[in-house]
């Protein structure tokens, strides 16, 4: 069984690109806001909620003022906004702004089991919700490049033994062991925020 979300394509960029921005602090930290602004942007594309991206046209320029519109409320910092509960408290915020009063948000932590949160993931896919990722610290080196950033699971492949995702971030697509993922073998965990 397998879902992938329809999903925007920026130029050649399989979504929004963090190191396009020219703001040195988002281009080394801004992948909360990046985040959020992607799973705005789909929404607003695919979900009749287009009041949560501020403009008529989506291209490069257009997607990096969005995201310098969204750096107040998650704003890069020292550590990075590595806690679940940041995220959610910075994207009410704006949804608030916004005058979005219907979407809720939950987070479901790392320590949770991977079957009870894959479960959870598959249900969100299945509404056409991407899922908000947070991946701290991995102690496989196949997840290296991920580390100590936020990204969006846009997609899943369900398997007799395994449960893979399809991540957005920095443009591209991956497809990951979501299993593998959750066990990151460290105690300080991320996890995924549901979007209802």
């Amino acid at each position: 069984m397998r879902k992938e979300l329809p999903y925007f394509n920026i130029e050649n960029s399989f979504g929004g690109n963090q190191t396009w921005f020219r703001d040195p602090m988002m281009k080394l930290g801004g992948c909360a806001a990046a985040t959020a602004c992607d799973a705005c942007i789909n929404m607003a594309l695919n979900d009749n909620k287009s009041h949560l991206y501020p403009y008529d046209e989506l291209n490069k320029e257009e997607y990096i003022k969005f995201c310098m519109t969204m750096k107040p409320y998650l704003r890069p910092r020292f550590g990075g906004i590595k806690t679940l509960g940041m995220f959610i408290e910075g994207l009410q915020e704006y949804f608030k702004d916004v005058g979005e009063r219907n979407l809720k948000l939950k987070e479901y932590p790392g320590e949770m089991q991977s079957k009870e949160a894959a479960s959870e993931i598959q249900r969100q896919i299945d509404n056409n919700r991407a899922v908000p990722f947070l991946l701290l610290k991995h102690k496989s080196p196949n997840f290296r490049y991920f580390t100590w950033h936020w990204f969006l699971i846009v997609g899943y492949e369900k398997f007799e033994n395994d449960f893979y995702v399809k991540i957005a971030t920095y443009g591209n697509f991956h497809w990951l062991s979501f299993h593998e993922l959750w066990a990151t073998g460290y105690k300080e965990k991320g996890g995924a925020i549901m979007i209802y």
